[in-house]
């Protein structure tokens, strides 16, 4: 067992206790998270199944994401961001921010769950927190993102990416998992350059014929969206796909994306 303890807290710390402005945290962070590796490390099986007869399979990797969700931060500097991330009472969290500079900080183990995502479904999928890496980038919501800190995300995504396989259509917004709760990454965002990078999908509404009998809405539960409530689920599919477009109606155009895109995300 003392061998999987290792491996468990090489594989969920980070880069140790640092020294500089963030040491403390970085301790903490450390003591925690071989916290977690002990209990496993000493109770490789327990788990709430009860009154069973354990045999340990020999076939098993750690968990790994599946989804990449995108936020801004919604504050005005990379040191506020970071300088919320690690006050416990904040209980907030992300894997990475990406500041303005391009400068990109990893807050947390790829394998460990984030406090980012909150109450949010996509799909059938509701513990998102599970099942993703959070990544915040450093802007208040209300102004273009840097061309440093756009280079910078796409060069993380090509890693993470690479490193666990995740599906071009499984990078998605905030906004898009929590309709009418956030915005994140608001209109500003270059959701289309990302994905002609291969992070996320985008349309094509090139010759595209609309079925008479079409319904939008049942194109954007198709596509991820919770539509428990319509109109705010149509407000995070502009904020992702039509940001110049904040009406609540849809129109004959955006029926086509909606269209298109539902083939693409079946």
């Amino acid at each position: 067992m003392r061998k999987l303890s290792i491996i468990l807290i090489l594989a969920i710390a980070v880069y140790g206790c640092s020294q500089g402005k963030y040491s403390a945290t970085n301790k903490a962070y450390k003591k925690q998270a071989k916290a977690f590796a002990k209990v496993i490390s000493k109770y490789p099986l327990k788990d709430s199944a009860a009154n069973t007869d354990y045999v340990g399979t020999t076939n098993f990797t750690m968990r790994k994401p599946n989804f990449v969700i995108i936020h801004h931060t919604a504050q005005n500097s990379c040191e506020q961001t970071l300088k919320t991330f690690t006050l416990t009472r904040t209980q907030v969290s992300a894997h990475y921010v990406v500041c303005r500079d391009g400068m990109v900080h990893h807050m947390l183990s790829d394998y460990l769950r984030a406090h980012q995502a909150g109450v949010s479904k996509w799909g059938n999928a509701t513990d998102i927190n599970s099942l993703s890496i959070g990544i915040e980038i450093d802007n208040n919501g209300f102004e273009p993102f840097s061309e440093a800190q756009i280079a910078g995300l796409i060069d993380l995504l090509g890693r993470l990416k690479r490193a666990y396989n995740i599906p071009a259509a499984n990078f998605i917004g905030h906004a898009d998992i929590a309709p009418g709760r956030k915005v994140d990454p608001s209109r500003y965002f270059p959701w289309e350059r990302l994905a002609r990078a291969g992070y996320g999908l985008w349309y094509d509404t090139t010759a595209v014929n609309v079925p008479e009998h079409f319904d939008p809405y049942q194109a954007l539960r198709i596509i991820g969206y919770d539509i428990k409530k319509p109109e705010a689920a149509l407000q995070s599919f502009k904020i992702h796909f039509v940001s110049a477009d904040s009406s609540k109606v849809i129109t004959d155009g955006e029926k086509k994306i909606l269209y298109d895109l539902s083939r693409k995300y079946q």
